[in-house]
Order: structure tokens, then C-alpha cells, then sequence
């Protein structure tokens, strides 16, 4: 009996993550970018882009805050160059989450899934998958990635689909949404890091510069995300480089042991010279 209950309880320490589990998962994530897809729907049609236009970016892009950026300077005229460059300032960490991620699946997961996973990949998904303390699995990866992206996807329909249905004054409402997204995102890494403070702090200023001095007011929007972003950014970094907290301890670890040695070796040094204070007081006794 207690041989079968052992070999129960490691069967089920070893039961590998599914796509049902990833997908169960991955519901909370989903509501949550549906909501936010229904404003961009609205914010595109609103802005006179055709039903597919939303539709195909939600489609074959995943990420929200780019999306709302790289809507909202179309909208305002920007040149392709402009909405290159800010999507891909603000898309980037997702290059440092899919490589963070790939750390922890197993060599047999080959490149194209790989590289499937990482279009899927998002901040609250990464969130999901890495704090998962099994061996992650590509259905269980999968599954994350399929239930937020069917949230996302179906936001997006039914903004696009229902702007001349939802009334004028709950648009209106939704359109701050983004403001939120972006304050949401930002707050608690502020709250816990200065450099991230600083960043913002800097960001804003050069947004307010270029806003409000003549001339400067000329540019067009997209150029001023990516020089504000940019800008306060290396300055953070040259202000405050960041630390890696392992070096941090192992170097407190060190200190302790350096602070030891240095006693060990002046308590050394004393017993040496009691030594041959005490040979000489006995060679004058002998005298």
C-alpha cells in the first residue's frame, strides 16, 4: 500500500504541463486583453480605416502597447520610417522575454516552434510561463499563447464590428484605455526602481520640450517617442547602471570573509610577538 501511494505522488509530481493547463491558464489574460483590443478596434475605425485594417494587425501582431502606438501615428500622418522605429523601441523587450523563456524549454523543442512561441509571447504570458516550477512544455506554452491570442483577436473583431453600435460616450471612454495600459504598465516598475523613475521622469520632460518650444513643435510625433525613449534611457544608464543583484551578494559575502581572514592574520601577528617576547624574558632569566 505504501509502495502505490509512493508511486502515485511521483507520477503526479512528474505529470508534464498540457495544453489544458496552459490554456486554463491563459483565460484571466484573455478577458483582460479583450477588453483592451475592443478600444483599439473602436480607436481604428473611429479614425476612418477600413474593417480589415484592425483586423489584419490584430491578426498578425501581438502586442498591445505597439499597436496603439503604431495606430495612433498612422492616424496622425506619420512616415513609414517614424512607425518603424517607435514599434520597435517599444517591441524590443520581447526579444530579451522570448530568450529568457527558451532558457528554460527543452533541446528537443526545435526552431520553428520556437520561433512560434516567440510571436506569442507577451508580458502577461511570460509572466504565466516563466513562474511555472515544472519543465515547460510547447502545448503547455501553446495554450497560454492560444487562449490570451483569442481574447486579443476577438476584442478587436468586436470593436471594429460594433463602433456604430456601442454608444458615443462609452468610446469616448474606451479611448483613454490606452493612457491607463501604459500607467498600469509603468506604476509598479516606477515604485520599485529609481532608474525606471528617472527614465520616465526624463521621457516626459523631453515630450513637454519638444511639445511646447517653437520649432521644436514641428516634429512629428513618432520622432519625439523614439528620441525621448532613446535619450532617457542612456542617460539613466550612465546615471545609474544597473547592478546584477548576484554580484551584489556575492560581493556582501565577500566582505565577511575578507573582514576574517584580516583577523585571523593580526591575532597571527600578536601570537607571534607574545612568542618571542616570551623567549627573551626567558633568556635573561637563564642570564
Amino acid at each position: 500500500m505504501g509502495v502505490a501511494i509512493f508511486f502515485g505522488v511521483m507520477m503526479a509530481l512528474e505529470k508534464k504541463l498540457t495544453y489544458k493547463d496552459g490554456f486554463k491558464l491563459g483565460i484571466p489574460i484573455c478577458l483582460g486583453y479583450f477588453s483592451v483590443s475592443l478600444a483599439f478596434g473602436l480607436m481604428a475605425m473611429n479614425g476612418g480605416l477600413p474593417l480589415w485594417a484592425p483586423l489584419l494587425t490584430s491578426l498578425t501582431n501581438f502586442t498591445g502597447t505597439g499597436q496603439f502606438a503604431g495606430i495612433n501615428l498612422l492616424l496622425s500622418g506619420a512616415s513609414i520610417a517614424e512607425i518603424s522605429f517607435t514599434v520597435l523601441m517599444i517591441n524590443i523587450r520581447y526579444f530579451l522575454l522570448s530568450m529568457s523563456v527558451s532558457q528554460k524549454l527543452p533541446k528537443e523543442i526545435g526552431l520553428g516552434k520556437r520561433l512560434l512561441m516567440a510571436f506569442g509571447m507577451t508580458d502577461e504570458n511570460f509572466a504565466v510561463i516563466y513562474a511555472q516550477s515544472k519543465m515547460l512544455t510547447f502545448p503547455f506554452c501553446i495554450g497560454v499563447m492560444t487562449s490570451s491570442y483569442i481574447g486579443w483577436f476577438g476584442g478587436t473583431l468586436a470593436g471594429a464590428v460594433l463602433n456604430n453600435i456601442i454608444p458615443v460616450m462609452l468610446t469616448a471612454a474606451l479611448g483613454i484605455m490606452i493612457y491607463a495600459m501604459f500607467v498600469a504598465i509603468v506604476t509598479p516598475s516606477a515604485k520599485e526602481s529609481r532608474a525606471v523613475l528617472g527614465v520616465v521622469v526624463i521621457a516626459v520632460a523631453i515630450s513637454c520640450l519638444f511639445r511646447y518650444t517653437p520649432y521644436l513643435n514641428k516634429l512629428s510625433k513618432g520622432w519625439v517617442y523614439v528620441i525621448a525613449g532613446l535619450v532617457s534611457a542612456v542617460v539613466m544608464a550612465l546615471i545609474k547602471p544597473y547592478k546584477d543583484e548576484n554580484d551584489q551578494q556575492n560581493n556582501s559575502e565577500d566582505m565577511p570573509n575578507q573582514s576574517l581572514e584580516k583577523d585571523e592574520t593580526e591575532q597571527n601577528a600578536c601570537a607571534i610577538e607574545d612568542s618571542n617576547e616570551n623567549k627573551l624574558h626567558e633568556g635573561g632569566g637563564a642570564c
